[in-house]
Protein backbone atom coordinates (compact mmCIF):
# COMPACT_ATOMS: atom_id res chain seq x y z
CA UNK A 1 0.00 0.00 0.00
CA UNK A 2 2.74 2.57 0.98
CA UNK A 3 4.51 2.01 -2.19
CA UNK A 4 1.19 2.54 -3.86
CA UNK A 5 0.79 5.38 -2.11
CA UNK A 6 4.02 7.10 -3.16
CA UNK A 7 3.34 6.44 -6.27
CA UNK A 8 -0.11 8.05 -6.25
CA UNK A 9 2.18 11.43 -4.65
CA UNK A 10 4.19 11.51 -7.51
CA UNK A 11 1.70 11.68 -9.99
CA UNK A 12 -0.39 14.16 -8.40
CA UNK A 13 2.62 16.16 -8.29
CA UNK A 14 3.43 16.10 -11.73
CA UNK A 15 0.09 16.98 -12.53
CA UNK A 16 -0.08 19.79 -10.22
CA UNK A 17 3.25 20.89 -12.13
CA UNK A 18 1.06 20.53 -16.05
CA UNK A 19 -2.05 22.43 -14.38
CA UNK A 20 0.60 25.03 -13.30
CA UNK A 21 2.08 25.70 -16.82
CA UNK A 22 -1.33 25.61 -18.57
CA UNK A 23 -2.69 28.16 -16.15
CA UNK A 24 0.21 30.12 -16.46
CA UNK A 25 -0.46 30.19 -20.35
CA UNK A 26 -3.85 30.82 -20.31
CA UNK A 27 -4.78 34.40 -21.69
CA UNK A 28 -8.32 35.71 -21.30
CA UNK A 29 -10.16 33.85 -23.91
CA UNK A 30 -8.85 30.52 -23.28
CA UNK A 31 -8.73 30.73 -19.32
CA UNK A 32 -12.11 29.11 -18.62
CA UNK A 33 -11.59 26.09 -21.05
CA UNK A 34 -8.12 25.44 -19.79
CA UNK A 35 -9.50 25.32 -16.03
CA UNK A 36 -11.95 23.23 -17.09
CA UNK A 37 -9.20 20.43 -18.64
CA UNK A 38 -7.45 20.83 -15.87
CA UNK A 39 -10.59 20.04 -13.71
CA UNK A 40 -10.83 17.37 -15.50
CA UNK A 41 -7.41 15.94 -15.54
CA UNK A 42 -7.58 16.26 -11.64
CA UNK A 43 -10.89 14.17 -11.81
CA UNK A 44 -9.76 11.08 -13.76
CA UNK A 45 -6.35 10.97 -12.05
CA UNK A 46 -8.13 10.94 -8.45
CA UNK A 47 -10.97 8.04 -9.99
CA UNK A 48 -7.45 6.58 -11.37
CA UNK A 49 -5.75 6.28 -8.02
CA UNK A 50 -9.38 5.83 -6.07
CA UNK A 51 -9.56 2.73 -8.64
CA UNK A 52 -5.64 1.50 -7.97
CA UNK A 53 -6.77 1.82 -4.30
CA UNK A 54 -9.73 -0.53 -4.67
CA UNK A 55 -7.69 -3.36 -6.58
CA UNK A 56 -5.32 -3.12 -4.13
CA UNK A 57 -7.69 -3.92 -1.29
CA UNK A 58 -10.26 -6.10 -3.46
CA UNK A 59 -12.99 -4.19 -3.43
CA UNK A 60 -15.21 -2.90 -6.90
CA UNK A 61 -13.64 -0.01 -8.24
CA UNK A 62 -17.07 0.79 -9.04
CA UNK A 63 -18.20 1.40 -6.11
CA UNK A 64 -15.49 3.74 -4.90
CA UNK A 65 -16.36 7.61 -6.18
CA UNK A 66 -19.85 7.87 -4.98
CA UNK A 67 -19.18 6.72 -1.63
CA UNK A 68 -20.09 8.87 1.32
CA UNK A 69 -21.34 8.60 4.65
CA UNK A 70 -24.63 9.31 3.33
CA UNK A 71 -24.52 7.09 0.76
CA UNK A 72 -23.43 4.04 3.06
CA UNK A 73 -26.35 4.75 5.89
CA UNK A 74 -28.76 4.10 2.69
CA UNK A 75 -27.33 1.22 1.44
CA UNK A 76 -26.62 -0.63 4.42
CA UNK A 77 -30.64 -0.03 5.44
CA UNK A 78 -31.41 -1.44 1.84
CA UNK A 79 -29.28 -4.32 2.03
CA UNK A 80 -31.08 -5.08 5.46
CA UNK A 81 -34.33 -4.38 4.30
CA UNK A 82 -33.35 -6.68 1.06
CA UNK A 83 -32.11 -9.52 3.73
CA UNK A 84 -34.87 -9.31 5.91
CA UNK A 85 -38.07 -8.48 4.56
CA UNK A 86 -40.54 -6.94 7.22
CA UNK A 87 -43.72 -7.16 4.93
CA UNK A 88 -44.55 -8.68 1.15
CA UNK A 89 -45.05 -6.46 -1.17
CA UNK A 90 -48.16 -5.46 -2.12
CA UNK A 91 -48.37 -7.10 -6.13
CA UNK A 92 -51.72 -7.96 -7.33
CA UNK A 93 -50.71 -12.11 -8.80
CA UNK A 94 -53.20 -14.48 -9.83
CA UNK A 95 -54.04 -16.84 -6.91
CA UNK A 96 -52.57 -19.87 -8.33
CA UNK A 97 -49.49 -19.29 -9.40
CA UNK A 98 -47.69 -20.71 -6.58
CA UNK A 99 -44.76 -18.14 -4.99
CA UNK A 100 -41.22 -18.71 -6.24
CA UNK A 101 -38.36 -20.02 -4.40
CA UNK A 102 -35.53 -17.81 -3.51
CA UNK A 103 -32.79 -17.77 -5.79
CA UNK A 104 -30.01 -19.77 -3.69
CA UNK A 105 -27.41 -18.01 -5.86
CA UNK A 106 -25.15 -16.33 -3.01
CA UNK A 107 -25.04 -11.94 -3.09
CA UNK A 108 -21.87 -10.57 -4.90
CA UNK A 109 -19.02 -9.26 -2.32
CA UNK A 110 -20.04 -6.27 -0.88
CA UNK A 111 -17.32 -3.27 -0.63
CA UNK A 112 -16.02 -2.94 2.28
CA UNK A 113 -16.84 0.67 2.82
CA UNK A 114 -14.27 1.90 5.69
CA UNK A 115 -11.42 0.46 3.01
CA UNK A 116 -13.01 2.24 0.80
CA UNK A 117 -13.19 5.82 2.27
CA UNK A 118 -9.76 5.14 4.06
CA UNK A 119 -8.13 4.95 0.23
CA UNK A 120 -10.49 7.97 -0.79
CA UNK A 121 -9.37 9.97 1.85
CA UNK A 122 -5.47 9.21 1.16
CA UNK A 123 -6.11 9.74 -2.61
CA UNK A 124 -7.56 13.31 -1.81
CA UNK A 125 -4.33 13.83 1.33
CA UNK A 126 -2.01 13.26 -1.54
CA UNK A 127 -3.34 15.27 -3.89
CA UNK A 128 -3.08 18.41 -0.97
CA UNK A 129 0.64 17.17 -0.52
CA UNK A 130 1.48 17.84 -4.00
CA UNK A 131 -0.27 20.77 -4.09
CA UNK A 132 1.34 22.75 -1.43
CA UNK A 133 4.34 21.01 -2.08
CA UNK A 134 4.35 22.47 -5.65
CA UNK A 135 2.93 26.38 -4.14
CA UNK A 136 6.04 25.97 -2.23
CA UNK A 137 8.53 25.17 -4.60
CA UNK A 138 7.56 27.90 -7.44
CA UNK A 139 6.84 31.08 -4.43
CA UNK A 140 9.07 33.76 -4.86
CA UNK A 141 11.19 34.64 -1.67
CA UNK A 142 10.37 38.40 -1.62
CA UNK A 143 12.41 39.13 1.36
CA UNK A 144 15.11 37.52 0.22
CA UNK A 145 15.49 39.14 -2.85
CA UNK A 146 14.67 42.75 -1.83
CA UNK A 147 18.04 42.68 0.42
CA UNK A 148 20.11 40.86 -2.00
CA UNK A 149 19.65 44.16 -4.72
CA UNK A 150 19.33 46.65 -1.12
CA UNK A 151 23.18 45.36 -0.40
CA UNK A 152 24.68 45.23 -3.72
CA UNK A 153 23.22 48.91 -4.10
CA UNK A 154 24.68 49.96 -0.64
CA UNK A 155 28.11 48.68 -1.73
CA UNK A 156 27.95 50.36 -5.14
CA UNK A 157 27.43 53.52 -3.30
CA UNK A 158 29.95 53.02 -0.57
CA UNK A 159 26.84 53.14 1.81
CA UNK A 160 26.34 51.83 5.27
CA UNK A 161 22.53 50.47 6.74
CA UNK A 162 21.77 51.86 10.02
CA UNK A 163 18.62 49.85 11.35
CA UNK A 164 15.61 52.29 12.52
CA UNK A 165 12.79 50.81 14.74
CA UNK A 166 9.87 49.47 12.57
CA UNK A 167 7.47 51.32 14.05
CA UNK A 168 5.63 53.41 12.19
CA UNK A 169 7.83 56.46 12.89
CA UNK A 170 10.57 55.46 10.64
CA UNK A 171 10.93 58.06 8.22
CA UNK A 172 10.98 60.76 10.62
CA UNK A 173 13.25 58.62 12.89
CA UNK A 174 15.45 57.83 9.88
CA UNK A 175 15.48 62.02 9.06
CA UNK A 176 16.20 63.11 12.65
CA UNK A 177 18.92 60.94 13.16
CA UNK A 178 20.92 62.13 9.85
CA UNK A 179 20.22 65.70 10.81
CA UNK A 180 21.70 65.54 14.10
CA UNK A 181 24.64 63.57 12.50
CA UNK A 182 25.08 66.38 10.01
CA UNK A 183 25.02 69.21 12.81
CA UNK A 184 21.81 70.75 10.64
CA UNK A 185 19.54 70.02 14.10
CA UNK A 186 16.06 69.53 14.08
CA UNK A 187 15.06 73.37 14.28
CA UNK A 188 14.58 74.50 10.68
CA UNK A 189 15.71 77.69 9.23
CA UNK A 190 12.85 80.64 10.37
CA UNK A 191 13.18 81.76 6.98
CA UNK A 192 11.90 78.45 5.35
CA UNK A 193 8.86 78.04 7.87
CA UNK A 194 6.87 79.72 10.39
CA UNK A 195 6.56 77.28 13.32
CA UNK A 196 3.90 76.85 15.57
CA UNK A 197 4.22 77.41 19.32
CA UNK A 198 3.38 73.69 19.90
CA UNK A 199 5.84 72.63 17.44
CA UNK A 200 8.66 75.21 18.76
CA UNK A 201 8.20 73.34 22.28
CA UNK A 202 8.28 69.88 21.12
CA UNK A 203 11.49 70.98 19.74
CA UNK A 204 13.03 71.83 22.68
CA UNK A 205 11.90 69.02 24.60
CA UNK A 206 13.19 66.60 22.84
CA UNK A 207 15.33 64.30 24.99
CA UNK A 208 17.90 62.39 22.34
CA UNK A 209 17.96 63.33 18.50
CA UNK A 210 18.66 60.02 18.48
CA UNK A 211 15.64 58.37 20.09
CA UNK A 212 12.85 60.96 19.92
CA UNK A 213 14.08 63.08 17.77
CA UNK A 214 11.24 61.60 15.49
CA UNK A 215 8.56 63.57 17.71
CA UNK A 216 10.13 67.50 16.43
CA UNK A 217 10.27 65.99 12.48
CA UNK A 218 7.07 65.04 12.59
CA UNK A 219 5.63 68.54 13.93
CA UNK A 220 7.71 70.75 11.05
CA UNK A 221 6.42 68.66 8.84
CA UNK A 222 2.75 69.17 9.14
CA UNK A 223 3.48 72.39 9.91
CA UNK A 224 5.73 72.80 6.36
CA UNK A 225 2.40 71.07 5.02
CA UNK A 226 -0.24 73.13 6.43
CA UNK A 227 1.68 76.31 5.15
CA UNK A 228 1.46 75.57 1.79
CA UNK A 229 -1.27 73.53 1.86
CA UNK A 230 -1.79 74.38 -2.22
CA UNK A 231 1.06 72.38 -3.16
CA UNK A 232 0.16 69.58 -0.70
CA UNK A 233 -4.02 69.78 -0.28
CA UNK A 234 -4.59 67.79 -4.13
CA UNK A 235 -2.93 64.78 -3.66
CA UNK A 236 -4.45 64.19 -0.38
CA UNK A 237 -7.59 61.26 0.30
CA UNK A 238 -8.98 63.03 3.35
CA UNK A 239 -9.08 66.70 5.02
CA UNK A 240 -5.77 68.60 5.45
CA UNK A 241 -6.08 69.36 9.62
CA UNK A 242 -6.92 65.28 9.41
CA UNK A 243 -4.20 64.38 7.39
CA UNK A 244 -1.75 66.97 9.78
CA UNK A 245 -3.39 65.78 13.05
CA UNK A 246 -2.43 62.44 11.68
CA UNK A 247 1.48 63.22 10.97
CA UNK A 248 2.00 65.84 13.95
CA UNK A 249 0.06 62.87 16.96
CA UNK A 250 0.11 59.67 15.55
CA UNK A 251 2.41 56.87 14.51
CA UNK A 252 0.72 57.49 10.34
CA UNK A 253 3.33 55.66 8.02
CA UNK A 254 5.35 58.80 6.54
CA UNK A 255 5.28 58.59 2.05
CA UNK A 256 6.11 60.68 -0.71
CA UNK A 257 3.95 64.23 0.44
CA UNK A 258 6.16 64.06 3.90
CA UNK A 259 9.75 63.48 2.37
CA UNK A 260 8.75 66.35 0.00
CA UNK A 261 7.80 68.64 2.73
CA UNK A 262 10.59 67.61 4.97
CA UNK A 263 13.32 68.45 2.01
CA UNK A 264 11.99 71.72 1.46
CA UNK A 265 11.37 72.25 5.41
CA UNK A 266 15.05 71.66 6.37
CA UNK A 267 16.62 72.44 2.79
CA UNK A 268 17.81 68.85 2.46
CA UNK A 269 18.27 66.60 -0.78
CA UNK A 270 17.15 63.03 0.06
CA UNK A 271 18.38 59.99 -2.08
CA UNK A 272 15.75 57.15 -1.35
CA UNK A 273 17.29 53.58 -2.54
CA UNK A 274 14.38 51.89 -3.58
CA UNK A 275 13.57 48.04 -3.11
CA UNK A 276 14.12 47.42 -6.74
CA UNK A 277 17.67 49.46 -6.70
CA UNK A 278 16.78 52.55 -8.12
CA UNK A 279 17.49 55.58 -6.72
CA UNK A 280 14.73 58.72 -5.72
CA UNK A 281 16.12 62.09 -5.45
CA UNK A 282 13.70 64.36 -3.99
CA UNK A 283 15.09 68.08 -3.73
CA UNK A 284 14.53 70.90 -1.21
CA UNK A 285 14.13 73.49 -4.82
CA UNK A 286 16.77 75.77 -3.56
CA UNK A 287 20.17 73.94 -3.73
CA UNK A 288 21.64 76.14 -6.31
CA UNK A 289 22.06 78.37 -3.14
CA UNK A 290 24.29 76.76 -1.11
CA UNK A 291 27.97 76.12 -1.99
CA UNK A 292 29.59 72.88 -2.56
CA UNK A 293 30.74 71.74 1.29
CA UNK A 294 27.28 72.97 2.54
CA UNK A 295 25.40 70.67 -0.47
CA UNK A 296 27.55 67.59 0.75
CA UNK A 297 26.18 68.27 4.33
CA UNK A 298 22.81 68.34 3.31
CA UNK A 299 22.12 65.31 1.95
CA UNK A 300 20.10 62.55 3.21
CA UNK A 301 19.99 59.04 2.66
CA UNK A 302 17.23 56.41 3.30
CA UNK A 303 16.49 52.84 2.08
CA UNK A 304 13.26 51.85 1.59
CA UNK A 305 11.85 48.20 2.24
CA UNK A 306 8.44 46.82 1.22
CA UNK A 307 8.89 43.14 2.00
CA UNK A 308 11.58 42.36 4.43
CA UNK A 309 9.86 43.67 7.72
CA UNK A 310 7.05 42.32 9.03
CA UNK A 311 4.85 45.20 9.30
CA UNK A 312 5.21 46.17 5.63
CA UNK A 313 6.86 49.23 4.05
CA UNK A 314 9.96 50.51 6.61
CA UNK A 315 12.74 53.28 5.96
CA UNK A 316 16.01 52.69 7.22
CA UNK A 317 19.10 55.33 7.68
CA UNK A 318 22.34 55.10 5.60
CA UNK A 319 25.60 56.64 6.29
CA UNK A 320 28.63 57.05 3.33
CA UNK A 321 31.27 54.94 4.60
CA UNK A 322 34.21 56.19 6.67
Amino acid sequence: MEDLLSKHRKEQKDLQGRITQKKKSATKKTRKGINDECERMQRDLSEKQQAEIAQLNGDPAEDLADLSLEDDQAADDGDLKQDNPTEEPQVAEPAAEPTPEPSSTPNSKKPNRQKARLARRAAEQAAQSAAAAEEAATQTNYRGNEQEVMDAVFKKLGLKEVEVTPDGHCLYSAVAKQLDESGLGLRPDPSRIVLQPATQSRIDTVASPQHDGYRAVRAVTADFIMEHKEDFEAFMEEPLESYTRKIKLTAEWGGQLELQAIARAYGVEINVVQKDGRMEKIESGDSDSFDEEEKRKRVIWLAYYRHTYGLGEHYNALVKKS
